[in-house]
């Protein structure tokens, strides 16, 4: 097996979107693949990195400058990086991409009122009604990626579509090895049915 290259994957998209979700999911599929991976999302960074930081401009900033760094340490040495944040303003991601190197953006486009359906802990409703400033999509803008190396509509798709594009454009890149295609799936009862007539026919 090829030494490991290791890449940043930056999940980026309105707070409800799926980021996190779909981090998960790539992590066990890349882990599957028997890769080194970590996974950086906000509520994790929060608790430990970046817990003195509130939620001003100036403090998303430094939170997003703070996991630059670490994403930029992991993918220089050989771990793929599972990043999601909401991220919203390109000049910050864009300083990202340029320190980390090795950065793929995964846009996770998604209308916003799903993302206020989706809403469990009743922030949406919080900023709505003027409870929580700064709010991301409602008191506060988002700039969605003008060139992202990946789209994933989770508005639409299932967590395992998404997956599967993201799964699918890396190998692309080069960042990991392509899935054999071409294998042929049977059921347990087409297994069955055709180990029947194999032996039927004395092969088995």
């Amino acid at each position: 097996m090829a030494e490991q290259k290791g890449f940043t994957l930056w999940f980026t998209g309105l707070s409800g979107s799926g980021k996190t979700t779909l981090a998960k999911a790539v992590e066990q599929a890349l882990r599957k693949r028997g890769l080194k991976v970590e996974r950086l999302d906000g509520d994790i960074v929060r608790r430990s990195l970046t817990r003195d930081l509130g939620f001003s401009k100036e403090d998303r900033d430094k939170n997003i400058e703070r996991v630059t760094f670490v994403a930029k340490l992991l993918t220089r040495n050989g771990v793929a990086t599972l990043c999601s944040f909401i991220s919203p303003y390109r000049e910050v991601r864009a300083r990202s991409r340029a320190e980390i190197g090795n950065f793929v953006e995964v846009y996770c486009e998604c209308p916003l009122e799903t993302c206020i359906e989706r809403d469990v802990k009743g922030l949406y409703k919080k900023a709505i009604n003027g409870e929580i400033e700064n709010f991301t999509g409602i008191s506060d803008p988002y700039e969605p990626p003008e060139n992202p190396e990946i789209v994933v509509h989770t508005g639409s798709e299932t967590v395992e579509e998404s997956t599967a594009i993201i799964l699918r454009r890396l190998a692309e890149l080069g960042y990991i090895e392509p899935e054999l295609t071409g294998a042929v799936v049977y059921s347990a009862e087409e297994e069955t049915e055709v180990e029947e007539r194999l032996r039927a026919l004395g092969y088995i």
